[in-house]
């Protein structure tokens, strides 16, 4: 007979996503380094960077449809075992396609464990999914914040970007032993006996759909900033900074999840967030003040969003399951991928039109990006009138949140 300790495999999934989110620090942190020591240019990074975001949709995607099939354990084995080839691959690198492509194993990696966790963790608390999600996602920022820190220290002491990346080796050593001892439930839509037909037939929703798409703008507002910041706004003294002050009000954020989801629904909070995330793109775009103000604005702004949007969509669509979940997560991450090469190319030709002046590339990269929050605010205003209209035609229920 199974023992589930929901307590400990929770712990080891916020160990996988941490492993997940040092990356997004880390190389965020070691970018202009990469750069210089094998010769590549901004649409040269890019289009590494990018792979991390369209390995991930990948990943999840794919681990979304078989998840119910193989169980949750195998698939984060999975995962670790990509993880472990991606850091040591990039740690042995040489050039251009080593990095492309331990890059692309790490991504594939990242949206292996969220394949798995995201489901795992609304199996595990059926009672308080949004919650439990930004209780869980908080490590990502968290990943974010001490990979940036981990930089800033390392190369104060003049180690290399190699033992930086190196670093990340010691959790998901931990988190691959975890899994490997504990046991796992079946998925929700599983245990609750809903078809593979009814799945499908909720992800067919227009509800669904329009989440899918707004998915696609608050990962690219949230994602795309926090990599290339400390690339966009290098003219500005020490820019990991900014990350690290964006990395540590998210995690406090999404910490204080509870009560602020219980005070607002889901809906607001994405309106709210989308607002300030909005004033916040702007103050860093302007420099008209503190950027690090600029940057915390920017980061309370930004920190509700994968997860609620996660939460959302497996509250008010349930059968959707972890293929909703993951289908969701494969969306913003695909997005990303896509905006990061376009953008990596149009940083460059600001470049060469300026006759190599980068001075202001990265406000005009950050001025574009300005408007993704925009018309956001715009669509999640119509998802509040949408769900207050929707929800006095409904019999009032308990919602889990």
């Amino acid at each position: 007979m199974q023992t589930i300790n929901r307590t400990q495999l929770f712990r080891a999934s916020c160990l996988a996503l941490l492993v997940t989110s040092l990356s997004f620090g880390i190389r965020a942190g070691i970018l202009n380094q990469i750069g210089s020591q094998f010769n590549l240019d901004k649409t040269d990074l890019a289009s590494i960077t990018a792979t991390a975001f369209w390995g991930f949709p990948i990943a999840v995607v794919i681990g979304g449809m078989i998840v119910d099939v193989i169980g949750m354990k195998r698939l984060l084995v999975m995962a670790f075992l990509f993880h472990l080839t991606g850091i040591l691959l990039t740690v042995f690198a040489t050039g251009y396609w080593t990095l492309f492509i331990s890059t692309l194993l790490i991504g594939i990696a990242n949206g292996t464990v969220e394949a798995a966790c995201n489901p795992l963790v609304t199996t595990l608390f059926p009672e308080s999914k949004t919650t439990k999600l930004n209780h869980f996602h908080l490590w990502f920022p968290g990943g974010i914040f001490i990979g940036t820190l981990i930089v800033l220290l390392f190369t104060k002491l003049n180690l290399s970007w190699q033992i930086q990346v190196g670093v990340m080796l010691i959790p998901a050593l931990i988190y691959g032993y975890l899994f490997s001892k504990l046991d796992f439930p079946v998925t929700e839509r599983v245990s609750s006996g809903v078809s593979m037909g009814g799945m499908y037939k909720a992800i067919a929703s227009p509800l669904f759909i329009f989440m899918f798409v707004c998915m696609c703008g608050t990962a690219i507002t949230e994602l795309y900033t926090e990599q290339w910041v400390p690339v966009l706004l290098k003219n500005i003294g020490n820019p990991i900074l900014i990350v690290t002050a964006t990395s540590g009000v998210m995690v406090l954020g999404r910490g204080l999840a509870k009560p602020v989801l219980h005070r607002f629904p889901p809906q607001v909070v994405l309106l709210m967030s989308t607002t300030i995330a909005a004033i916040g793109l702007y103050l860093l775009y302007s420099s008209i003040g503190n950027v690090f103000i600029d940057a915390i604005v920017f980061g309370i702004g930004v920190c509700y969003f994968w997860p609620t949007m996660l939460g959302f969509v497996n509250q008010n669509l349930p059968k959707t399951g972890a293929l909703g979940l993951n289908l969701m997560g494969g969306a913003g991450m695909f997005a990303v991928s896509i905006y990061t090469i376009y953008m990596g190319k149009y940083y460059d030709s600001i470049v060469q039109q300026a006759n190599g002046d980068s001075s202001f590339a990265g406000q005009k990269v950050l001025y574009v990006t300005l408007f993704i929050p925009i018309v956001l605010i715009i669509a999640f205003v119509g998802l509040v009138f949408y769900m207050r209209t929707k929800n006095k035609t409904q019999p009032l229920q308990q919602v889990a949140v």
